[in-house]
């Protein structure tokens, strides 16, 4: 990762944090994305090393293609996206969902993996190449009771992950989702709070940390990732945490 520029989304914590401290680790230049600008502005600056903090709100588009042309004008370009921002809420059955969160979770989950990609796929042309990788969930394949925005949005951004691989494999662009399992993260905490559906009964002590699903990413984008363009790595594979050097 040496000179590589990355983008992360929702990088203010959890994956999204311990993404941008593996990466920056492996040489790259990281870029932390997030709304909760003092977060990501303490995070660059423990890194180092042109570490730049935008803030910016993933389901905003305007706001998202703004972001991207500060990235192309301070770092030169972009050679790896990485679309983890999310959020689970709201959790509760359809008939008792509030339309507008309900709505706020497909803006973030969905059209902000979309607006992204917009963004980004023109700048890795431009630099002959890339790798897109979305942040899946398992949630994206199997419906959930009390997840119907989580499980809608994550198998759409599935969808679209698959559509841009269609769309742009043949111009150099590498693009791939990640289903990380669940991780020990504030989402889990919210989730065992609802006490809605087995995941919430789960216990603390089964939840991978967040720096497994960040090593599996740079793995991915390297010659492992190769054989999985269009597709969806999970770490729940026992072969996959083999090849990545994880615990199993």
């Amino acid at each position: 990762m040496q000179g590589k520029v990355v983008a992360i989304t929702g990088a203010s914590r959890g994956i999204g944090a311990a993404t941008a401290l593996v990466f920056a680790d492996a040489g790259a230049q990281v870029v932390l994305l997030a709304r909760s600008g003092e977060e990501i502005e303490a995070l660059a600056a423990q890194i180092g090393r042109g570490a730049l903090a935008l803030r910016c709100d993933v389901a905003d588009a305007g706001a998202m293609h703004a972001a991207f042309a500060q990235i192309a004008q301070t770092c030169g370009g972009l050679d790896v996206l990485i679309g983890n921002a999310g959020v689970v809420d709201p959790i509760g059955r359809i008939t008792d969902a509030a339309a507008d969160d309900w709505s706020r979770a497909i803006d973030i989950n969905l059209k902000g993996v979309f607006y992204g990609m917009q963004a980004a796929i023109p700048m890795m042309r431009a630099r002959g190449g890339g790798t897109i990788i979305t942040v899946s969930s398992g949630a994206a394949h199997n419906p959930l009771e009390g997840w119907s925005a989580y499980c809608a949005s994550k198998a759409g951004a599935t969808m679209l992950t698959r559509a841009a691989h269609l769309e742009e494999g043949g111009n150099g662009l590498r693009i791939m989702g990640m289903s990380p399992g669940t991780v020990a993260t504030e989402m889990q905490v919210k989730i065992k709070a609802s006490g809605i559906n087995p995941v919430s009964q789960l216990d603390p002590s089964v939840h991978i940390t967040a720096d497994w699903p960040a090593r599996l990413m740079l793995w991915m984008c390297g010659p492992g990732g190769d054989d999985w363009l269009g597709r969806e790595v999970s770490l729940r594979d026992e072969g996959i945490r083999r090849a990545v050097g994880l615990g199993a």
